[in-house]
């Protein structure tokens, strides 16, 4: 008899693997479970530490010499647009086309000492707001060394466009 049991035991357990498929529930996702809102964080104001002193005397140095720097621009330029101007409308290779060659590249360097600073002043820019000191005092000055900048390319697009 306990043979017989232990052959219809495997039976069984058997049987139950073949029950229908539809007592069971699905696996998909159900409507309660779906995504149906979004969080959003709560607002968080940014805590800055001051600019150091020496970091914002050396922004107000870099802005000083981007001031005097556009000062010897100016001056260059002044000196050099009769050069240019006798230029216009010579052929390439006159001398007189050669002098205004030269002279336009002396407003360039002059212009490109401008840029200096500038590119100081974006490296600190850089450096104070990835270290979360305040940025305002730098920001201001970047702006007017490219507003100088922004006049000083106009000025040397307007030269070149005597030379042929």
């Amino acid at each position: 008899m306990i043979r017989r049991l232990v052959a219809l035991a495997p039976l069984a357990a058997l049987a139950a693997c073949a029950s229908a498929q539809s007592a069971y529930p699905s696996l998909a996702i159900r409507p309660g479970e779906r995504d149906t809102g979004t969080f959003q964080p709560a607002p968080v104001e940014p805590v800055l530490t001051p600019l150091p002193p020496a970091a914002a005397d050396h922004v107000t140095q870099l802005a000083a010499d981007a001031r005097a720097d556009h000062q010897a621009f100016a001056e260059m330029v002044a000196s050099t647009r009769p050069i240019i101007e006798g230029a216009r409308g010579k052929a390439i290779g006159d001398d007189a086309w050669a002098r205004g060659e030269a002279a336009l590249a002396d407003v360039r360097a002059a212009r490109s000492k401008t840029m200096v600073p500038l590119a100081d002043l974006d490296r600190l820019f850089d450096d104070a707001a990835t270290t979360g000191q305040a940025t305002e005092r730098i920001g201001e000055a970047r702006d007017e060394v490219a507003g100088y900048l922004t006049s000083e390319d106009r000025t040397v697009a307007e030269l070149s466009a005597n030379l042929p």
